[in-house]
């Protein structure tokens, strides 16, 4: 069931106005897609942070149009000031329900690997996934159990468990989450640079003194 949010047209699309409508906690947002017009609206910032944050990046929203019929729609793009750390812009793009779209899905480690228990270390290169799925279909997020993996082992988007309403983008060979030696991973840190190399004096070389310098 989707989430409903209430709107409010803006008319105005001054800078004053629009420092007015963050002033008073709300956020400036454009809505579009499905060959609608896009629309200037503003919603309460803090209903909005507070739906992303409890039903996830992907999350379906019926948004209440003002003068309009609601429609349902994605969090599609959103800007966040800097320096004050606020949310100050948001795009939302209108869903067909019956229809595919490709989206980004976070991927979520569970467990406590056995390879890192014994002295290994966990990396994860890979946090999201390319997933394609109709709208209610899309997960929340994807997780990866990595409590059965040993030293030296791996998980690959090809390991990961199918699903039957959505679809991993990702090529099958996809490094997700492996588990290295300390020594491998000090070696990929500490390995000198060839110009980094000291210089191999001849130990029967007379040593260079001062007459000698140039």
């Amino acid at each position: 069931m989707a989430v409903k949010l209430k709107s409010t047209n803006r008319e105005d699309l001054t800078k004053s106005a629009t420092k007015e409508i963050r002033n008073s906690g709300k956020v400036p947002a454009v809505v579009y897609g499905q060959n609608k017009e896009p629309r200037a609206i503003s919603v309460d910032s803090i209903e909005l942070v507070k739906t992303v944050r409890d039903e996830g990046r992907n999350a379906i929203i019926s948004l209440d149009l003002e003068n309009s019929d609601a429609v349902d729609v994605m969090l599609h793009e959103y800007q966040i000031d800097p320096i004050k750390d606020e949310l100050i812009h948001a795009d939302f793009y209108v869903v067909n329900m019956s229809e595919e779209m490709d989206v980004e899905v976070p991927v979520r480690i569970d467990g406590e690997a056995q390879g890192a228990k014994d002295g290994g270390v966990l990396q994860q290169p890979l946090y999201v996934l390319q997933v394609r799925a109709k709208p209610n279909n899309i997960p929340e997020e994807i997780v990866v159990d990595v409590s059965a993996l040993q030293i030296g082992e791996g998980l690959t988007v090809g390991d990961l468990p199918s699903a039957s309403n959505y679809e991993i983008l990702d090529e099958q060979e996809t490094t997700v989450v492996t588990v290295t030696t300390p020594d491998t991973l000090e070696d990929i840190e500490e390995a000198p640079d060839e110009d980094d190399k000291p210089e191999l004096v001849d130990p029967e070389a007379e040593p260079l003194n001062e007459e000698n310098k140039e």
